[in-house]
């Protein structure tokens, strides 16, 4: 910690974090970098990093469902993985950390071919956006 009493890192308004696990797939696949702003406004649709609620040491990548009482509903995009408000509920506003801008996505190591590195090229660093229509779909659930 700094003489301030905050950690270093704080006092950039962005980060970049590694994805593990299947959560959020397709649209953040496991290994992918990606780039997180901190403090950053967020509104029903954006991919957040947060603090777990029952792990506080772990951080998490969900999308923002809806506001409700209590704080964030928060989803996976993978519908069938575990680990999202359906597990713990709604998500205080204190443990979201930042929303998520953009993803990078590292070469794979079959991607020799010129075909595979353009492909790679083209796809590589891709915003991540706001999917408007994630509150219909829990609604409709």
């Amino acid at each position: 910690m700094s003489e301030s009493g905050r950690e270093p890192r704080e006092l950039l308004p962005l980060g970049i974090a590694e994805v593990t696990g299947p959560s959020m797939y397709p649209t953040l696949k496991q290994g992918d970098q990606v780039l997180v702003h901190h403090h950053a406004g967020v509104k029903a649709g954006d991919v957040v990093m947060l603090k777990h609620p029952l792990q506080q040491d772990l951080l998490i990548v969900k999308r923002l469902a809806e506001r409700r009482e209590g704080g964030w509903w928060v989803l996976a995009d993978n519908e069938f993985a575990e680990g999202d408000s359906r597990l713990y509920g709604a998500v205080p506003e204190e443990l979201v950390i930042g929303r998520i801008r953009a993803r990078y996505r590292p070469r794979a190591a079959d991607q020799r071919s010129l075909r595979g590195t353009v492909s790679w090229l083209v796809s590589a660093l891709r915003p991540v956006l706001a999917d408007r229509s994630v509150s219909r779909r829990l609604r409709a659930r």
